[in-house]
């Protein structure tokens, strides 16, 4: 797997320099894009388009808090294919009530007022996990070889994940 910070010569960290990424993107973009080598040979043209395509990835992942959170997890072996990651149960409880209110939504009094307020309660879940896992991010982005703390930033990973499927689930149920 390629290493985009590496690719955009940037260090590997969660909060990453947007508009240093942003400006890497378009040095790596004027330099790449197959619009300026029309006039080369074949080789160089597909070499040209394949960096271009890797440029555009690379910015896709990096410029998104939760891409580059996974790339780093990737990168450091935190991230198995497939894996049946096991969350705290305490977690899992939680969500188990939020979609036992979302499968009641459609019989509920007032299922609009009934939605908003299980978006507020997901919203102050994300909140305070976003605030309990800010620190770690931080201590890792001074000092990467604190992978000890990706334990923690990769349970943070597979809860921000199962929210964005309560997410889409309320959406769904939610009455238009």
């Amino acid at each position: 797997m390629p290493n985009f910070f590496e690719f955009y010569q940037l260090p590997v960290a969660f909060n990453t320099n947007q508009a240093l990424l942003k400006r890497r993107y378009y040095e790596l973009n004027r330099q790449y894009h197959p619009d300026f080598h029309t006039q080369s040979d074949t080789p160089e043209q597909e070499q040209a388009l394949e960096m271009a395509s890797v440029n555009n990835k690379a910015y896709q992942t990096l410029s998104r808090f939760e891409t580059r959170m996974k790339h780093i997890l990737e990168l450091f072996g935190m991230l198995v294919e497939n894996e049946k990651y096991q969350l705290p149960q305490t977690f899992l409880m939680e969500m188990m009530e939020i979609n036992e209110t979302l499968m009641e939504l459609p019989f509920a009094d007032d299922p609009a007022a009934t939605a908003a307020q299980t978006a507020q309660t997901i919203q102050a879940i994300e909140a305070a996990m976003l605030n309990a896992i800010t620190p770690a991010l931080a201590a890792f982005d001074q000092n990467p070889q604190q992978t000890e703390l990706l334990q923690a930033v990769k349970e943070f990973y597979y809860k921000n994940r199962y929210l964005l499927r309560i997410k889409e689930s309320l959406r769904n149920f939610a009455p238009h």
